[in-house]
């Protein structure tokens, strides 16, 4: 069982940034980490992926954050930060970390999230 910590959520005022961290709790062998991201879910809305780093180096980013969240993920250490600027108040969700493993034996994909931080953005 591969456990995923999150931290860095917190109040902020428009304009203003915070920067995620997550983190797997222990090495993730025999699995292989594929991609890394972030998910955001508001209050009445779908959870919603905001920006995830794969492997191979390629990123995505959901449209009405580009430009100004930065995803950095670090497959070797297992760890992926998002580093979030000029935030609105409709960026306002819990933001839940997402791991995409698959098994170094079977090929089999898992999938693991963490408990999730709260991220407001209000004056």
């Amino acid at each position: 069982q591969v456990q995923v910590v999150e931290s860095g959520g917190g109040l902020v005022q428009p304009g203003g940034s915070l920067r995620l961290s997550c983190a797997t709790s222990e090495s993730t062998f025999p699995f292989t980490i594929n991609t890394m991201g972030w998910y955001r879910q508001a209050p009445g809305k779908q959870r919603e992926l905001v920006a995830s780093a794969t492997r191979d180096g390629s990123t995505k980013y959901e449209d009405s954050v580009k430009g100004r969240f930065t995803i950095v993920a670090d497959m070797a250490k297992n760890t992926v930060h998002l580093q979030m600027n000029s935030l609105k108040p409709e960026d306002t969700a819990v933001y839940y970390c997402n791991v995409d493993l698959q098994s170094d034996y079977t090929n089999d994909p898992y999938e693991y999230w963490g408990q999730g931080t709260q991220v407001t953005v209000s004056s």
